[in-house]
């Protein structure tokens, strides 16, 4: 009877205390629930084709598949024989140029005004000895001594002296006067274009190398060295490192739970237990399909939004298109926003609160 009645209550106990585990688990439960929103989606990366500004063989590869490569980084290299001499002969055209400035910027050198004032006293001398040639030669006429011809042709040598006269003396004064502002403008312009030439030139001689715009890791090597390139055939696929995502999706009922910087975590199955550090970037302002023009409250419940939550990798373990689960605490304060988040928002809540003032001003008479 003793060990009848001991049973009965020890079944009683037991039945007690499932009761009440059930009920504190299920209480717990839902107050967890109430707490905390999960999110299922997949990890996302942007991609980028790199490919050289060029039309030549490659030369040079530096890159393999699953090397991670940083920005700058010289990936490639295409032959650059016919551009390098395209630039020298550019250089050697600006030279030349640069020279044909100099001088006729500088003017006239002072050997050469001075030869041109000695010619034009050795005319002048010249004219005076023939001006007296013919004096003689007309006086000797009039005697009969000479005849008309020599003092024709002592007549003509006077005029041509007098004219080289006029020819030279303008001559000193241009050497004198020195080039043209015209010519010398013409003369700079013609610089600027060969400078042009060259920067071009150089210009395509460094596109011949190809720099990684980024940071990120090489997903595929498409072409090879001997390959022809151009700019329309990428030569690298690089898969960038940062930012990464989860691009997941939130139910409509649960929308008006989360807002842009929010803190989350992000786990995935291949490394169980790992959180790995978020926030919420990006909330799609649409649903993802178009819903129809008469809802039932029903429908409207299985409308759902894309969200973006960005993720912290310094390991590089999360890779694309892998499976994620996003939990998101919805009892933490605004505090939990990362910094450039913060910023953002306090300088959205400034400008409105600014605008308001100024409204408020202008209301007042």
């Amino acid at each position: 009877m003793v060990d009848a009645v001991a049973r009965v209550i020890v079944v009683l106990l037991l039945i007690s205390s499932a009761v009440g585990g059930g009920w504190y688990w299920k209480t717990h439960q839902k107050q967890t629930d109430s707490n905390e929103l999960t999110l299922f989606g997949n990890v996302d990366v942007r991609q980028v084709e790199l490919a050289i500004n060029g039309n030549e063989r490659i030369a040079i590869l530096h890159a393999e598949e699953g090397d991670r490569i940083k920005k700058g980084q010289l990936l490639a290299k295409l032959e650059t024989e016919r551009l390098e001499a395209i630039v020298d002969r550019a250089r050697a055209m600006l030279e030349v140029q640069k020279q044909i400035v100099a001088r006729l910027e500088g003017g006239s050198r002072k050997e050469e005004i001075a030869k041109a004032k000695a010619d034009v006293e050795a005319v002048v001398a010249q004219l005076a000895d023939d001006k007296r040639t013919y004096e003689r030669t007309a006086a000797l006429h009039k005697t009969g001594t000479t005849t008309q011809q020599e003092v024709d042709d002592a007549q003509a040598a006077m005029d041509a002296a007098a004219a080289r006269v006029k020819s030279l003396e303008a001559t000193r004064d241009l050497v004198i006067a020195g080039p043209r502002k015209e010519d010398i403008a013409e003369a700079k312009a013609m610089l600027k274009r060969y400078e042009a030439e060259l920067a071009q030139a150089q210009h395509d001689l460094d596109d011949a190398s190809l720099h990684s715009p980024c940071e990120g890791i090489v997903q595929d090597r498409i072409l090879e060295i001997g390959d022809m390139a151009s700019p329309l055939k990428p030569i690298f696929l690089v898969a960038l490192v940062d930012p990464v995502w989860v691009r997941a999706f939130v139910p409509e009922p649960d929308l008006g739970k989360i807002y842009e910087g929010m803190s989350a975590s992000v786990y995935t199955d291949s490394f169980p237990g790992k959180a790995y550090e978020g926030w919420i970037g990006f909330i799609s302002p649409t649903a993802e399909f178009t819903p129809k023009p008469v809802e039932t409250s029903e429908l409207r419940t299985k409308l759902v939004y894309q969200v973006r939550v960005f993720v912290k990798n310094p390991h590089n373990e999360l890779r694309l298109g892998m499976p994620a689960t996003v939990k998101i605490r919805l009892d933490l304060t605004a505090a939990t926003r990362t910094p450039d988040r913060d910023k953002k928002i306090e300088t959205d809540e400034h400008d409105k609160t600014e605008k308001h003032d100024d409204s408020e001003k202008q209301a007042t008479p």
